[in-house]
């Protein structure tokens, strides 16, 4: 690894989101391996204020970067500099992840191989224990003149990175650290570790192609790139049987995550790829159908039966497996308080076990009348046929910062979603069902939407 070039590269910023903070400084310094070569540093104009918390910490004030540049205006500096090299930084991701967002807002795409110190200080010194750039500075007695600020963070990680490399155990490390644990000669013959380099570093989703060209694999990430090298470097037997048969890699950017897993899951449907397991039915056997018995009580109950045998059952729910199956009826039980005999899940004739627990009002020992207890049952129906009881539009992150994805669910059901472009005057939501692609309803893509609705992992959702 010393015949590679390194860009150790340090920013200052005005906090420490790099979706709406910005960069107030910049130092990089292109070391060979043995020395540095080269160096660049500048003050960057934010265009936008500097917090008075972080001008304590840093030293730049407002007035320091009234005429700096901006980034724009070095953007293309950092770019050359930085091409072709291992990107290194303390706490690497903050950097760059700070970088890429200046870029994205340039439209240009920024993306390096990444090396980061605090990972391998970690490796190289474990009997430190705390590896803060502060914390390593005072311990090897690092002379550094001004803390906190770019170039004079950078000189003192390259001083931290200069030890590692002369322990020549490190080499595999670092090694391993940049491809990510990839191994060049476990690779197939048509991928290359700078094709998975140059792979997106955004969410979506992504397919592994075999020699004729049929999709093997389909998987979504937040980072196409990192989840893709993760697959070449799992040396498990299910790891090199994803790997082994691919000739080619290509990937889809969708922005929202809501929307890579909606893609992944109908793609798996429609591809049918012969490694996917999870999301392959598109047949739905097991089902929750309802019947009266002899005491007029309404029964709910499952079963796993052919498409011909559907027919003869007053179906409430298909399930593609049976513990979904179960696990509707389950949901129904509690929130309604039905009777577990009644919904086959104790099928002892005394007082079922919810009885003992206060849990069902006695309709298993005709202590609760049929009038009473179907009328609950009719209501848990109504729940148990829509996976959704009201119209939305769900609007997310989209594939840039001039879009937004959209998502929509009408008459109980996902009907698909699309992309829509920001405009000055907002966004209608008119025009946001306009650009919806139809899409199948189904009790996985039903799943994947209840979840992110109910940890708030969308932007945001409004009701039609």
């Amino acid at each position: 690894m010393k015949n590679n070039l390194y860009a150790i590269v340090d920013l200052e910023t005005t906090g420490g989101q790099a979706g709406n903070d910005r960069i107030t400084e910049i130092a990089i310094a292109i070391h060979d391996g043995e020395k540095i070569i080269d160096s660049f540093e500048t003050l960057i104009n934010p265009e936008r204020s500097i917090p008075y918390n972080i001008t304590q910490i840093t030293g730049i004030t407002q007035e320091m970067v009234e005429d700096a540049p901006k980034f724009f205006e070095v953007a293309k500096k950092v770019v050359q500099l930085t091409e072709g090299k291992v990107f290194v930084a303390h706490n690497v991701r903050f950097d760059y992840n700070f970088l890429r967002a200046e870029f994205k807002r340039l439209g240009y795409t920024y993306t390096r191989k990444l090396l980061c110190t605090v990972r391998l200080s970690r490796k190289a010194f474990p009997w430190i224990g705390r590896y803060s750039l502060g914390h390593l500075i005072k311990h090897f007695k690092i002379e550094v003149n001004d803390r906190h600020r770019a170039m004079a963070d950078v000189m003192a990680t390259v001083n931290v990175f200069e030890r590692i490399l002369d322990m020549e155990e490190q080499e595999e490390a670092i090694d391993k650290m940049v491809n990510l644990g990839v191994k060049e000669s476990r690779l197939p013959p048509n991928i290359s570790l700078p094709m998975l380099h140059e792979l997106p570093e955004e969410t979506g989703v992504y397919y592994f192609h075999a020699k004729d060209g049929e999709v093997i694999y389909v998987g979504k990430s937040i980072n196409i790139k990192s989840r893709v090298m993760q697959h070449f470097a799992d040396q498990t037997p299910k790891g090199e049987k994803i790997s082994s048969g691919v000739h080619e890699i290509t990937y889809e950017i969708t922005g929202s995550e809501l929307i890579a897993l909606l893609k992944e899951s109908c793609e798996i449907k429609a591809l049918h790829p012969k490694i996917n397991r999870a999301q392959r039915a598109r047949n739905f056997p097991y089902i929750i159908y309802m019947h009266e018995n002899e005491q007029g009580y309404l029964c709910v109950d499952f079963a796993k039966v052919s498409k011909k045998q559907k027919k003869e059952f007053k179906i409430l729910r298909e399930y593609p497996s049976l513990n979904s199956a179960r696990g509707g009826i389950t949901r129904i039980l509690e929130q309604f308080e039905l009777c577990q005999k009644y919904c086959h899940v104790d099928s002892v004739s005394s007082p079922c076990f919810y009885y003992h627990i206060h849990k069902c009002r006695g309709a298993c020992i005709e202590e609760e009348s049929p009038e009473d207890y179907n009328a609950r049952v009719l209501e848990a129906i109504d729940t148990l046929r829509i996976d959704f009881t009201e119209d939305f539009l769900i609007y997310d992150k989209g594939r840039n910062e001039e879009e937004k994805a959209v998502v929509l669910v009408e008459n109980g059901e996902y009907r698909g979603y699309g992309f829509i472009e920001i405009s000055e005057e907002g966004i209608s939501n008119y025009q946001a069902k306009d650009v919806i692609d139809n899409y199948p309803h189904n009790p996985d893509v039903a799943k994947i939407i209840q979840l992110f609705l109910s940890k708030g992992k969308v932007e945001r959702v409004v009701k039609l």
